[in-house]
C-alpha cells in the first residue's frame, strides 16, 4: 500500500484532484473526515483505484483490520478477481495475521498481473511476516524494479535489519530518504537510519537477541541506567546515584535542576552533588543547560510535553526520569532510570558503564546536545 504522504496534495491529473481534500484531511490527522471524503470519492468515481488503495491504507494505519478486509471485498466486487483487488485482499489478510492465506491470495494476484508493483510489495511483506526473508527480499526487488518507491526501500531496510545485516539495512534506508518526495517520508527514513546505527552498536547480535533495555535504546536512542540482569529492584536513591556517576563520567554540568511532579529527596541529592539550583517548572530556562527530572511523568501531560519539547528544540540540557512505563513507549526522556510494567519496576541492576557507552553514541538522543553550562 501507499500512505497518503506518498502523493501530491494538489496534482494536475483530474482523476487525482478529486482526492485532494481526502488527502489533506488525512495529513491533518482528521481521520474520520478523511475516511468520509474517501468514501464520497469512491461513490462518485468507483473505478478510481487510487481512491480504493488510499482509503484502504487509511483503515490499515488505524489498525481497523476487519474494516480494511470489508473494503477489499468491496473492491473485489467492483474490479473482479483482478491483481489490484487481490492485492488489497492479501494486504488485509496480512493485517489479520492470516499470513499463509494472504500469501496464497497474493500469488493469485501475481498470476493475474505479474507487472503490478503493488502486488510484489505486499507479497514481500507477507513473506517477511512468515519469516522467509530471502523470498521477501526477492519480491521487493521485483517491486522496486517495476516501480521505484520509498516504502519498498523502507521495508527492505526493515527486513535486513531484523536479519542483523545492519550495513545493508542502512543503505536501504538511505535510499528511501533520498527517494522521498515528502518531508514525512524523509523524516521517517532518517529515524530508521539512526535506529539502525544504534542496533549496529550491538552487532553481531540481531535485534531479537537483544535485551529489553538494549532494544529500548536501539529503538528510541534513550539511555536506560538499569540493565536486565536479575538482581535487586533499584530504588530512587540507587538510580539517582547511577545518574550522578554517568553525569560525572560524561562531564555534564547543568545550570539548573527543574523538578516536575512530586518533590523527592533524591532531587536535593542531585542538586547538591551537581551544584545546581533546584527550581520548579515555573523557573525552567532552556538556555542555561537545564536538567529536567521527574519520577514517572505521564506522556500525555501537556506541561510535560512542552518542557521536554523545549529541551529538545534548544538542544541544550537533558531530561531524566526515574521510572518509565515500558508499554507503550513514552517520549521526552533522554535518560531513564528503570523500565517498569503494570506490576512495577522490573528486577534489574544498574550498569553505569554500559549506559555511558550509549550516552556517547553518535546516533543517540544526546548526540549534538550541549550538556555543559555556557
Amino acid at each position: 500500500m501507499r500512505t497518503t504522504a506518498s502523493f501530491e496534495l494538489f496534482p494536475d491529473a483530474p482523476s487525482e484532484r478529486v482526492m485532494a481534500r481526502a488527502r489533506y484531511l488525512a495529513r491533518e490527522g482528521r481521520l474520520v473526515d478523511a475516511e468520509r471524503a474517501y468514501r464520497d470519492v469512491l461513490a462518485e468515481h468507483p473505478d478510481l483505484k487510487g481512491g480504493w488503495a488510499e482509503c484502504f491504507e487509511l483503515l490499515r494505519s488505524q489498525g481497523r483490520r476487519e474494516d480494511a478486509l470489508r473494503l477489499a471485498e468491496s473492491a473485489r466486487a467492483q474490479f473482479g478477481d483482478s491483481a489490484f483487488s487481490l492485492a488489497l485482499k492479501g494486504a488485509a489478510l496480512i493485517e489479520l495475521e492470516r499470513y499463509r492465506e494472504a500469501l496464497g491470495t497474493l500469488e493469485q494476484a501475481v498470476d493475474a498481473d505479474p507487472d503490478l508493483a503493488l502486488v510484489w510489495h505486499e507479497l514481500g511483506y507477507a513473506a517477511f511476516r512468515l519469516g522467509d526473508g530471502n523470498r521477501a527480499l526477492l519480491a521487493l526487488d521485483r517491486a522496486f524494479g517495476l516501480e521505484p518507491h520509498t516504502e519498498t526501500l523502507g521495508l527492505r531496510g526493515r527486513i535486513l535489519r531484523d536479519a542483523g545485516r545492519y550495513q545493508a539495512a542502512e543503505v536501504a534506508y538511505e535510499g528511501a530518504a533520498q527517494a522521498a518526495e515528502h518531508r514525512e517520508q524523509r523524516d521517517s527514513a532518517e529515524r530508521e537510519i539512526a535506529a539502525t546505527r544504534r542496533y549496529a552498536f550491538y552487532a553481531p547480535r540481531r535485534p531479537d537477541d537483544l535485551t529489553p533495555t538494549e532494544r529500548w535504546f536501539a529503538e528510541t536512542g534513550t539511555v536506560v541506567l538499569a540493565s536486565d540482569a536479575a538482581r535487586d529492584v533499584p530504588d530512587d536513591a540507587t538510580l539517582a546515584a547511577a545518574f550522578l556517576d554517568l553525569a560525572r563520567d560524561s562531564g555534564w554540568r547543568f545550570g539548573q535542576i527543574v523538578t516536575f511532579g512530586p518533590a523527592l529527596p533524591v532531587w536535593h541529592t542531585l542538586a547538591d552533588a551537581l551544584r545546581a539550583p533546584l527550581v520548579t517548572r515555573i523557573g525552567f530556562d532552556p538556555a542555561v543547560c537545564p536538567l529536567v527530572v521527574a519520577q514517572r511523568p505521564q506522556p500525555a501531560d501537556a506541561a510535560w510535553s512542552t518542557i521536554t519539547g523545549a529541551v529538545a528544540e534548544h538542544a541544550t540540557g537533558l531530561v531524566f526520569v526515574l521510572e518509565q512505563p515500558s508499554d507503550p513507549p513514552g517520549a521526552g526522556a533522554d535518560v531513564i532510570g528503570v523500565l517498569a510494567d503494570a506490576g512495577g519496576r522490573r528486577t534489574r541492576q544498574v550498569n553505569a558503564g554500559h549506559a555511558l557507552s550509549e550516552a556517547l553514541h553518535p546516533a543517540g538522543r544526546l548526540a549534538g546536545r550541549r550538556l555543559k553550562i555556557a
